[in-house]
């Protein structure tokens, strides 16, 4: 970080005309940006037309657009509140990750409202917490993940932040995102120090249980099969399955069906 921009391989900066004021942040927002690709996303945010930016665009590859300095203000909360204040353009530093958002099943495949389909790998069936039924919702990627949560360390540490949110947070009746494809409660235990005692715990019920290095079984194996017994820290849940960490073997982290996991 220098002068309040991000520095390094993966980074680049283009800077948005949607901008205004000095920013003292104190929150870090995330966001998806139900778009086509990261590309469109940071050009549509560098347009005047736009009246919407943010401070970066975090790619699907886990490459980095920085928009605008962290100490200037962009449009990407809208009417918001948080923690007694409102206005969280003023009060927070904005990430928008490329993401579809929910989809609509169209056959054997998942379409966005911009007409892209996706396959079953891309795609969970979860409900919101703020919603009553489940929806498709996009997947992010683990480079998305892993960066995200680089991102919000060096953020929260870099400027004091106070809270880690999603825009659903600070505008529960009317936005969703980032949605429950990302694992939002994770990165914030993470990020603010509350990860081992946030942590949920599992035991394997199944005699041998694959733990694959994604959410399908179309995904390879990270291990020898967990045994019956086992005891997992849960990392991340979805529909249908669970991210999990073995406690005996912290390196050894990966997706699991979550019929076969029993809380303890």
């Amino acid at each position: 970080m220098v002068d309040d921009l991000l520095i390094g391989p993966g980074v680049s900066f283009v800077e948005t005309p949607n901008k205004g004021g000095d920013l003292s942040p104190r929150y870090l927002v995330f966001h998806y940006t139900a778009g086509k690709s990261a590309a469109s996303s940071v050009s549509w945010l560098t347009n005047p037309e736009a009246k919407a930016s943010a401070h970066l665009v975090l790619a699907r590859d886990g490459t980095i657009t920085q928009l605008a300095r962290f100490n200037v203000r962009t449009w990407h909360a809208g009417i918001s509140h948080w923690d007694g204040l409102s206005g969280l353009n003023s009060h927070s530093i904005g990430i928008e990750m490329d993401n579809a958002g929910p989809l609509k099943k169209v056959g054997e495949k998942y379409q966005a409202w911009f007409g892209t389909l996706y396959g079953v790998a891309q795609v969970i069936h979860a409900k919101h917490r703020l919603d009553d039924e489940s929806r498709w919702w996009h997947v992010y990627t683990e480079a998305q993940i892993q960066r995200a949560l680089e991102l919000a360390r060096l953020l929260v540490r870099h400027y004091g932040l106070k809270d880690v949110v999603g825009h659903e947070d600070i505008a529960p009746d009317r936005k969703r995102d980032p949605g429950p494809a990302f694992p939002m409660e994770h990165i914030r235990a993470m990020v603010l120090g509350r990860e081992e005692e946030e942590r949920e715990r599992y035991e394997v019920t199944a005699s041998a249980l694959n733990i694959r290095s994604g959410s399908g079984v179309e995904f390879p194996p990270v291990a020898d099969p967990l045994t019956k017994g086992t005891i997992v820290a849960l990392l991340e849940k979805r529909d249908r399955w669970s991210k999990v960490e073995l406690l005996e073997n912290s390196d050894v982290e990966g997706w699991v069906r979550n019929q076969f996991l029993k809380k303890v």
